[in-house]
């Protein structure tokens, strides 16, 4: 009974750290069009990785109230594993756009990038956030 008792605590525990995708957490994006910058948290939803703008700040780095606090910017982002991260999109609210994007992670730097395919000549976007928490 032991041994079962133990067995299942392992599975749980295991189940619970295998969970905890590394790209989790808060990150800070670099200034948009307009100089305004933001914190994105990004976490698991259904198992697909998403991220929603938590605060805003503008061109002087003051936080303020902005319309978007709130809403998702990131959605249907999947792990590919070794920090890789594809097949979802993001919103950039600067432009109202939404750009077919990957995600790499390098230790506290992600670099967002992506692409739209409705224009062209493409049109494609990246910047480098840093971990804020």
């Amino acid at each position: 009974m032991k041994r079962l008792f133990l067995a299942a605590l392992a599975v749980v525990l295991t189940v619970g750290f295998a969970q905890a995708d590394p790209i989790y957490g808060i990150w800070e994006t670099k200034a948009d069009d307009n100089g305004k910058f933001g914190h994105i948290e990004i976490k698991d939803c259904d198992g697909k990785i998403c991220g929603t703008l938590i605060k805003s700040f503008d061109e002087a780095g003051k936080a303020y109230d902005s319309e978007n606090v709130g809403k998702m910017v990131i959605w249907d982002m999947k792990s590919k594993g070794k920090g890789k991260y594809r097949g979802g999109k993001i919103w950039a609210p600067d432009r109202d756009k939404v750009y077919k994007s990957k995600l790499l992670l390098s230790g506290g730097d992600l670099k967002a990038s992506g692409c739209l395919f409705i224009v062209s000549p493409l049109t494609c976007r990246a910047q480098t956030w840093q971990r804020v928490k």
